[in-house]
């Protein structure tokens, strides 16, 4: 792989190398999901069959990022929230460890955005992340910039609502207005 391709600007739309697509996951898709959320360490990893009822039930509101050899190698899973349904809540996000800082996140990220907005007309991108995660916070603050949008923060898990005592708080990022 070139790395030609996909070194950018800051904030400069978020390119794929050559060959690679984004696309819906498929029921398929779900153990690579499954590994590449567990092998991130940074993400709750949810059971196996999630992921696969993830990729059946939620493929409008998900996309991977396929290599070259059709590889699923990074992935976005979201939703609509039933409570507003022009809101996408982005739930998860990972990049095979070999491949991250290329970009990839942030394309996946658009091309869900933008395949979602096509289809349902969403306004709003939300997510939560774990004070502390800079990648994360870095990936969304570039996407809201992007996209010319604002990104308001508020906690919306506090630690002691998780059970046991060794989560942190989860802070929602809401990313609008957004328009495509």
């Amino acid at each position: 792989m070139t790395t030609a391709h996909t070194i950018r600007i800051q904030d400069e739309a978020p390119t794929l190398p050559p060959g690679w697509t984004v696309g819906r996951p498929e029921v398929a898709d779900g153990a690579q999901l499954w590994r590449l959320a567990r092998e991130s360490e940074v993400l709750d990893v949810n059971s196996s069959y999630s992921y696969l009822l993830w990729c059946r039930d939620f493929a409008d509101t998900s996309a991977v990022v396929r290599d070259a050899d059709g590889r699923a190698v990074g992935f976005v899973t979201g939703y609509l929230r039933p409570d507003a349904p022009r809101t996408l809540l982005v739930w998860q996000i990972a990049v095979d460890v070999s491949y991250r800082g290329l970009g990839i996140a942030g394309a996946l990220l658009d091309a869900l955005s933008l395949r979602v907005a096509g289809a349902h007309g969403i306004d709003a991108v939300e997510t939560t992340i774990t004070p502390g995660n800079t990648a994360s916070e870095r990936l969304f603050d570039a996407f809201a910039r992007r996209h010319g949008a604002r990104v308001g923060r508020t906690v919306l898990f506090p630690a002691v609502v998780f059970p046991g005592d060794s989560h942190e708080p989860e802070v929602l990022h809401r990313i609008a207005p957004l328009t495509f």
